[in-house]
């Protein structure tokens, strides 16, 4: 069994999502060939460059921008829509001698540039390898729905009736979920992780995944966070974001000298008089928090957390949900993460955080009411998604034996 990846990395999900679907593959068949790429990278090195930095310059410092153009977009023959598929076509075609060398027997995809790229070799070239389309976000885009794709796997039910009202036929919608590693489908043993990590058991959690957010951003919602009355501990991580961990550092290296100056002080009340530190720069302490910069034990901080703070990337989202993990959403870009946001609203799964002290509101709320924490972990286990590699690797192996039986797809 041969199978050809088709990722790319604007946003680090959709590579995530193909490395945990081989990683499944070669468990199931060690002697499967799997081959990932990053597709664009691959056709266009500078053309790669100029939509990564693009994407990102987009969606997070012209965000309301970045929204027209997702939405713009999401219709047939748009001038924008024949931009980037005359950009395709013109590099499209450099997939070619990998195609032909590697000849695979099935061809996955977790992006749609680089199913828009594959779909349309194997038109124009006649090429006979079913097409797998992984939608990595929990709404529909007319950008993943291409002439030669032979199943679509989607997050959700509700995402066969968007396909379905688009003109997809139902037997090519496959509503399987995005592929996670097996590590965050593994149960865990909560008090012994929290213990190991030298955090409080009987503490609330809350873990806040700020690799995505600006640095301001993620201090200013750390803030209202930790203005709640309630009792919990946070966990930061940021991600390979240098700047924000120097920054966070240096922000709960103040907070620590303040809270010894207020423990001090409450401690030896006599030197409240002679204290050249003045009464309102010295703050009770804040909630006990550990920070961490990039880990590849993400699976292991969401067992931990009775919530999540975070952006709603697709993977992210699909990752807390294999772990059963209620979310807090802030901040989500406008198009495919408000659109995850509103799914996720929408089937009691998340909260959203506002930009205000109601923020601090909702935290209070949310950590004081388990009942309600446990209620939307409930409605999370009845969304999740946790066999999703073994379906795509069950409907991979089918569908390239009704290739071989038919000659085509």
């Amino acid at each position: 069994m041969k199978v050809l990846l088709l990722a790319a990395t604007t946003g680090g999900g959709h590579m995530r999502a193909a490395n945990a679907l081989k990683e499944y593959i070669l468990s199931r068949d060690s002697d499967a060939i799997v081959k990932i790429y990053d597709t664009i990278q691959y056709v266009s090195p500078l053309f790669n460059k100029a939509v990564t930095n693009g994407y990102v310059y987009l969606a997070t410092k012209t965000p309301g921008l970045f929204g027209s153009l997702y939405k713009g977009s999401d219709k047939n023959n748009t001038p924008f829509n024949k931009t980037v598929e005359l950009t395709f076509s013109s590099f499209r075609k450099r997939l070619l001698p990998m195609i032909e060398e590697f000849a695979p027997d099935v061809v996955i995809t977790t992006h749609s540039f680089a199913c828009e790229m594959i779909c349309g070799l194997k038109v124009s070239e006649g090429l006979h390898f079913p097409v797998i389309n992984i939608l990595t976000d929990f709404a529909v885009h007319q950008t993943y729905i291409q002439e030669g794709v032979d199943a679509y796997i989607v997050s959700s039910e509700e995402m066969v009736e968007q396909m379905l009202s688009r003109g997809v036929e139902k037997d090519r919608l496959y509503p399987y979920g995005i592929p996670v590693k097996k590590e965050f489908l593994a149960p865990m043993e909560v008090r012994t992780l929290l213990e190991e990590e030298g955090l409080d058991p009987e503490l609330p959690t809350m873990l806040i995944m700020a690799g995505s957010f600006g640095v301001t951003d993620v201090l200013k919602v750390y803030h209202k966070i930790v203005k709640s009355p309630a009792d919990f501990q946070v966990i930061v991580i940021t991600g390979k974001n240098e700047k924000l961990y120097e920054t966070f550092e240096k922000y709960l290296a103040r907070i620590e000298i303040n809270n010894t100056m207020y423990e001090i002080r409450e401690a030896h009340p006599e030197l409240k008089k002679h204290s050249t530190v003045k009464a309102s720069k010295v703050k009770k302490p804040s909630k006990p928090t550990k920070l961490l910069f990039f880990t590849d034990q993400v699976e292991r901080y969401m067992r931990m957390a009775d919530i999540i703070v975070t952006k709603p990337g697709g993977l992210t989202v699909t990752e807390a949900i294999a772990c059963e993990l209620p979310l807090a959403i802030f901040k989500a870009i406008p198009g495919q993460e408000e659109q995850n946001a509103d799914y996720l609203v929408r089937n009691g799964m998340a909260v959203r955080l506002a930009k205000d002290n109601t923020c601090t509101e909702t935290v209070t709320e949310l950590i004081t009411h388990p009942d309600k924490l446990l209620e939307m972990r409930e409605c999370v286990r009845r969304c999740g998604k946790g066999n999703s590699c073994e379906h795509i690797y069950e409907l991979a192996l089918e569908l390239i034996s009704r290739s071989a039986d038919t000659g085509t797809t």
